[in-house]
């Protein structure tokens, strides 16, 4: 398993880049325009996913652990394959990725070139709960429609039912949120509801613990 490479670019275009390592050029698929620097003789240093085929060795590169991680991730889902999960890294950040996922919007992932109505659902469905840590980032933004408040802070509500969180203990958190002056928008109001309910699940474990 090549885990990561790291040497000077070789050569570079559209999704891709050729680094040297160790006197070889190695080719490595990256999401379009999310990869710098990427100029010839520039130094690289990739997180990487080896994909193997019965006729192809294929290696995808990442500039982060989290598109790393969030390609792990689409790739198990059914129907969605490397090509496929790149272009939704190419597209979304894996923090808009999270969000989209914990509020259940497939819209974001159906405007991917190759990623149909039903796909795109499918994705929302198998990464629920799989991505709650990277909604926290604090460069996540919207990855939905801006909306009335009130649809914004039910969609959040529903968002975090489906990661876990009991209703009553959700609806709590995204009203202290609120008040607390979160952001009213979907990424921004999440993030912050999230704070609050772990903040409130560490303390009650180190109560518990005394």
């Amino acid at each position: 398993m090549i885990a990561s490479i790291r040497g000077p670019v070789l050569a570079a275009g559209a999704g891709w880049v050729v680094v040297e390592v160790g006197g070889l050029g190695m080719r490595v698929e990256v999401p379009s325009g999310r990869v710098s620097p990427a100029n010839a003789g520039d130094e690289l240093r990739l997180h990487t996913s080896l994909v193997v085929r019965e006729d192809s060795l294929t290696l995808f590169g990442f500039s982060s652990e989290a598109e790393l991680d969030v390609f792990g991730h689409l790739i198990a889902v059914s129907g969605v394959g490397p090509r496929s999960a790149l272009g939704v890294l190419s597209a979304l950040t894996p923090s808009e990725i999270a969000a989209a996922v914990a509020l259940d919007d497939e819209k974001p992932f159906r405007k991917v070139s190759g990623i149909g109505p039903k796909t795109a659902k499918l994705i929302t469905l198998s990464l629920a709960g799989k991505l709650a840590h990277l909604a926290l980032e604090s460069d996540a933004t919207a990855a939905v429609v801006q909306a009335p408040s009130d649809a914004i802070a039910e969609g959040v509500l529903e968002g975090l039912v489906g990661l876990g969180w009991a209703d009553a203990e959700a609806g709590q958190a995204v009203q202290d949120a609120r008040d607390a002056g979160a952001p009213d928008d979907s990424a921004g109001l999440l993030r912050a509801a999230l704070a609050l309910l772990q903040a409130g699940r560490g303390a009650r474990g180190s109560r518990g613990a005394r």
